[in-house]
């Protein structure tokens, strides 16, 4: 035996050319653009679609903000016309007017009008009461305070949707770098044990259950391979990369401690950096609902719908009352015949009109239309309360929902991380056994899987973990980069 194991010496060296971290079997390293996490969420916001098309919306809300005060400005108006009379209007008057003999049937045609004539006027009103036009005002700033916190909300969502692809990334990278490590062992026992077979130590079985696991572990490195281009396709969607450029991420699941940050390389502890507020569970549960009840972004968009909601009410109650304006007008008109002299020749044919008053109009009847239109709106706003309470209580849920999954994935990290070390111990010992021929090959295999499955399970733990940490910041309202800045790793 101890001939066998150092005749199988040599071909151990092949485990040393095991895949690394970080590495993909087959894969060819073509990323041109490494980017950590934080460096993706500042990308995120800045060419993602979504967060272009909701500050887009908020600047669209500032101009209706703008338009609402044209209401209340004075309004001026101008305008001029000319006007050629080809033929001048006639009418006719009673001679008897200029000729007391005249018959009562008798008429006089007289013209009306020169062949030309300007008319200028300028106008200016000034409202001194209007109170749906103040109203107004104030609705349109309700509305964009609502844009804003939409805008807040999309940027919130984008982060949160990006920190989950970049987890995602993470995950489907470390399941093709196990796969690439399982396919990496199975070959190198794969020739252990045809060494063996060959000295007549080993049946033909055990090479054949070797090559079986291989020949089944080749097609899930595959689709290993293809779910880190999935995942890192969408992430490039997300940040608007073009198609020319490819997308590396830093940090490891594998190697991620949860329990220790200051044990993490630079990358992990900047994943972590981005986690939000730590503290014991029920610590943690009642901060949570304290800062959701006051920071998160669709519960400060129903209350805002709802304030809005309750002006456009006011804007409708108050058209019974009067509207009250101050009027001014300035008129200046002129005619002569002949070819055209712009404003005629002489204040003989110019004349001059000024005249300011005050006017009031009160609306008395409108076929019961501002009754209807006063119900629609107060219907409106009770939807608009019952959403908000719903809202509250769905909020509480999701809240108390996400702490409990976070404070689970994070006992499962413990306890898997534990078990990849046993895991590794066990694979350790099983193939030493099976070198010194005191294990068989069955109990060599099944360590490798059980090293392989505990070892992404610890990953799949950890990414539980962040994922439900994403979704918790945003279910808070405290998302990094939006809300806050991250937090400097030790």
């Amino acid at each position: 035996m101890t001939t066998v194991g150092s005749a199988l010496a040599a071909l151990s060296l092949v485990g040393a050319m095991a895949l690394g971290p970080g590495e993909v079997s087959g894969q060819a390293q073509e990323a041109t653009v490494v980017l950590g996490l934080e460096e993706v969420l500042r990308q995120a916001l800045d060419e993602n679609r979504e967060v272009r098309t909701a500050r887009l919306g908020l600047e669209e809300a500032g101009e209706r903000v703008s338009e609402a005060w044209g209401n209340v400005y004075p309004t001026v108006d101008f305008s001029a016309s000319y006007t050629r009379n080809v033929s001048p209007s006639v009418n006719f008057l009673p001679a008897v007017i200029f000729n007391p003999e005249a018959g009562p049937d008798d008429y006089i045609p007289v013209q009306f009008g020169a062949d030309n004539q300007w008319s200028t006027t300028i106008s200016v009103e000034q409202p001194l009461f209007a109170a749906s036009a103040f109203l107004g005002v104030g609705a349109a700033g309700r509305f964009e305070n609502l844009q804003e916190e939409v805008f807040r909300g999309t940027a919130q969502a984008v982060i949160t949707r990006v920190r989950s692809a970049y987890y995602d990334l993470l995950l489907a990278q470390e399941q093709a770098r196990l796969t690439g490590r399982s396919v990496a062992r199975v070959e190198e026992s794969l020739k252990e044990t045809q060494a063996l077979n060959d000295a007549g130590l080993t049946s033909d079985y055990d090479v054949l259950r070797l090559e079986v696991e291989l020949a089944n572990l080749r097609p899930a490195l595959r689709q290993a391979e293809n779910g880190v281009r999935q995942a890192r396709r969408q992430l490039e969607v997300e940040l608007d990369i073009p198609e020319t450029e490819t997308l590396a991420v830093e940090g490891s699941l594998a190697t991620l401690d949860l329990s220790d940050p200051s044990a993490n390389s630079a990358e992990n502890r900047a994943l972590l950096s981005l986690v939000g507020f730590q503290a014991p569970r029920d610590v943690l549960l009642e901060r949570a609902l304290e800062e959701a009840m006051s920071r998160r972004s669709d519960l400060r968009q129903f209350e805002l719908t709802e304030s809005l909601r309750h002006t456009e009410m006011r804007v409708e109650q108050v058209e019974y009352l009067p509207r009250i304006s101050l009027f001014g007008t300035y008129l200046i008109s002129a005619q002569d015949n002949g070819s055209p002299n712009f404003f005629a020749r002489g204040d003989g044919q110019r004349a001059y009109s000024r005249n300011v008053g005050i006017q009031v109009s009160l609306p008395l009847f409108q076929g019961f239309q501002r009754d209807a239109r006063v119900d629609q709106r107060r219907a409106v706003l009770r939807q608009a309360e019952a959403q908000t309470r719903l809202a509250l209580d769905q909020a509480r849920s999701q809240v108390r929902t996400l702490v409990d999954n976070a404070d689970e994935a994070g006992l499962r990290a413990e306890g898997q991380q534990l078990a990849v070390q046993q895991a590794q111990r066990g694979f350790e010992i099983a193939r030493a056994q099976f070198r010194e021929g005191l294990g068989s090959q069955l109990e060599l295999t099944d360590a490798e899987v059980a090293l392989r499955q505990s070892e992404f399970n610890y990953a799949q733990a950890v990414y539980d973990y962040l994922v439900a940490r994403a979704r918790l910041d945003e279910a808070t309202g405290l998302v990094p980069l939006v809300d806050v800045e991250p937090s400097t790793g030790s």
